[in-house]
């Protein structure tokens, strides 16, 4: 075939090359994330998508947006192959077969949305490209993040978080700034179909990253009392050796020492599961930290597990050792929770992670009081859900995070998760403070920007100064409710106006 033959192919959106360009273009996607964060990259490459969209027919539209969102997920959660086969010892063709499962069911709501729009949605190539097309993306973003208790990852917004688009963050939230990332890359798209003048495009462009980057100079809230001196501990605790018998003493010495290091600190924090056990069966331990953090003042937060010695079920938790617990609520499934039971038993027959059958906790609980303040606290993908850490606001005056991403051994899954609390820190307008087993811990500032950052795959201590943070971002006040229920009376208006004009024609 020649190249002229090639590249015909690879624009007619029904043939097979097509097909393979929107995967490829799709794969690519995450080379946009951390930690390569070639953020512009995104534009062209959705730019793609909305070529073969615009003029699709209706199946082969659910079948450009499924295959370029498989892409994007296959290759941006790839590392979950670490904690499946290195660490869960699942044969490594079952671990991929589950990551491609994982990837086939949640890009299918955006095949789902680019049906819907093109089967039930007459419009003009502009408004499809500058209004439905951003619509869809975002429902389906959303969709993928609530259905089945959702998984919040390889979202565009992400990528854009050092870029004027963010600005927008703390006013209608991450699946927002990932629509006007579809919208920019549709106005890149719309002279090239000679629909609308490179000018006229380029000032659409313009209005929208100027009144972006406007945003982001905008302090969405204030000070809620004196900075706070925190040290989050990262003590590289290898995932591999993590549950043996020989280093239950080693770590427990490793995190006692690093904390009485440190114990001028106002509040010191551990990482998710600092200690490979239950809390009832180190109170001794638990004591004595407890003595030496009253004697300096000191809040000292702990992951570890705590067992319902009625029910023998347990909970991944977050203990601060003068009173009172966080216990975790949205569970990862498959790695702490086992969905659809009856249907995946198969599971624990492959996979051996341990503490995979985890209870959550309830989705009101009290806040913890550190260093005198209300804090939100998340434990591992927690805060990758804007709606789990809403939940604590605006009473929360800190975001805290704990996490152990050491399951993914230093794979692009932690600057990703990075990213993650970087954008729920510019949404709420509030520092978060991430405490992780092998990095990356950090302290971010309440405009997403980085403030210290541990080296990974090292044993580290970071001392920071934070200050509270109290009052509303916009996004806070209203959540994904409104940007949602604007984006569905926009769709289903469109859908009846449609439907109107062709019954007219039917006349």
């Amino acid at each position: 075939m020649s190249s002229n033959k090639v590249i015909t192919a690879m624009l007619e959106t029904h043939r097979w090359p097509a097909m393979l360009t929107t995967f490829v273009a799709g794969s690519l996607m995450t080379l946009a994330y951390e930690p390569v964060g070639l953020s512009l990259l995104m534009f062209p490459l959705m730019a793609v998508l909305l070529y073969h969209w615009l003029q699709a027919t209706p199946s082969h539209a659910f079948l450009h947006g499924w295959l370029f969102s498989l892409g994007a997920k296959c290759s941006g959660i790839s590392w979950i192959f670490f904690s499946l086969h290195y660490h869960g010892g699942m044969p490594a063709i079952m671990a991929v077969v589950m990551i491609f499962l994982l990837s086939a069911y949640l890009s299918f709501y955006f095949g789902l949305m680019a049906y819907v729009i093109n089967r039930f949605c007459q419009a003009s190539d502009v408004v499809k490209l500058f209004i439905l097309f951003p619509i869809g993306w975002l429902l389906a973003e959303w969709l993928s993040n609530v259905v089945m208790t959702g998984f919040a990852w390889m979202q565009p917004g992400y990528t854009q978080i050092d870029l004027p688009l963010s600005g927008y963050a703390p006013v209608m939230g991450n699946h927002f700034v990932g629509a006007l990332v579809v919208c920019s890359a549709a106005l890149m798209l719309l002279p090239f179909k000679r629909k609308v003048s490179w000018q006229k495009a380029g000032f659409a462009v313009a209005v929208i990253w100027i009144a972006g980057f406007g945003l982001k100079q905008v302090s969405w809230t204030e000070t809620a009392g004196d900075d706070i001196d925190v040290a989050l501990i990262q003590g590289n605790v290898p995932q591999e050796v993590k549950w043996k018998r020989h280093m239950h003493r080693p770590t427990l010495e490793l995190y006692r020492d690093l904390t009485l290091a440190n114990k001028d600190a106002d509040l010191i924090i551990w990482p998710e599961t600092a200690i490979p056990d239950y809390k009832h069966r180190v109170p001794a331990y638990i004591i004595n930290l407890r003595e030496a953090m009253i004697e300096s003042d000191t809040d000292l937060l702990i992951g570890m597990f705590i067992k319902n010695l009625d029910t023998s079920r347990y909970y991944n938790s977050a203990v601060n050792v003068r009173g009172g617990d966080y216990l975790k609520r949205h569970l990862v499934p498959l790695g702490e929770f086992i969905p659809l039971r009856s249907l995946v038993s198969f599971f624990n027959r492959w996979v051996k992670i341990p503490m995979s059958d985890i209870k959550s906790g309830p989705k009101q609980q009290p806040l913890l009081v550190l260093a005198g303040q209300p804090v939100s606290i998340s434990i591992c993908f927690e805060d990758a859900f804007s709606r789990d850490v809403r939940l604590d606001l605006p009473q929360a005056t800190m975001l805290v995070n704990m996490s152990n991403d050491a399951w993914f051994d230093g794979s692009h899954e932690s600057r990703q998760h990075h990213a993650i609390a970087r954008m729920r820190a510019l949404e709420t307008g509030r520092y978060m403070l991430r405490a992780t087993n092998t990095g990356i811990s950090s302290v971010i500032g309440p405009r997403g920007e980085e403030i210290e950052v541990a080296p990974a795959q090292q044993q580290h201590v970071i001392r920071a100064s934070v200050t509270p943070m109290q009052g509303w971002t916009p996004y806070v006040f209203f959540g994904d409710g409104l940007v949602v229920a604007i984006a569905l009376v926009v769709l289903l208006f469109t859908a009846a106006w449609s439907w109107s004009r062709r019954d007219v024609g039917r006349e």
